[in-house]
C-alpha cells in the first residue's frame, strides 16, 4: 500500500510558475514508476508526465518544454515544475504510482491559472 499526498497547487497568473510535490509513504517508493495526471472541469483525466524508476521522463505534447518532472528517492517525493503556465493548464493535478498490478492515486491538488 502506498499513500500519496500532493501539494503545491494554487492560483497563478498566466506565464507564471508552480511546483507540485507528491510525497509517498512506504519504503518501496524507488520501485514505483510515477506519474502526474490532471482533470479539468467537465473533462476526463489526462496524462501529463511520467518518470521511470531510473529517472527517464516522458511528457504529453501539451506540456513538453514547459513542465519538468523529477524524483527524489531519498525523500520519497516526486515533483512537477510547471513554467509558462497557460489558462488551459487549469485542473486538479493527481499523482500516480504504478508497480505491476498495483496502482495508487493521491487526492489531487488544484491548479488555477488566471488569464
Amino acid at each position: 500500500q502506498v499513500q500519496l499526498v500532493e501539494s503545491g497547487g494554487g492560483l497563478v497568473q498566466a506565464g507564471g510558475s508552480l511546483r507540485l510535490s507528491c510525497a509517498a509513504s512506504g519504503s518501496t517508493f524507488s520501485r514505483y514508476a510515477m506519474g502526474w495526471f490532471r482533470q479539468a472541469p467537465g473533462k476526463e483525466r489526462e496524462f501529463v508526465a511520467a518518470i521511470s524508476r531510473s529517472g527517464s521522463t516522458v511528457y504529453d505534447d501539451s506540456v513538453k518544454g514547459r513542465f519538468t518532472m523529477s524524483r527524489d528517492n531519498a525523500e520519497n517525493t516526486v515533483y512537477l515544475q510547471m513554467n509558462s503556465l497557460k489558462f488551459e493548464d487549469t485542473a486538479v493535478y493527481y499523482c500516480n504510482a504504478i508497480l505491476g498490478e498495483y496502482n495508487f492515486w493521491g487526492q489531487g491538488t488544484q491548479v488555477t491559472v488566471s488569464s
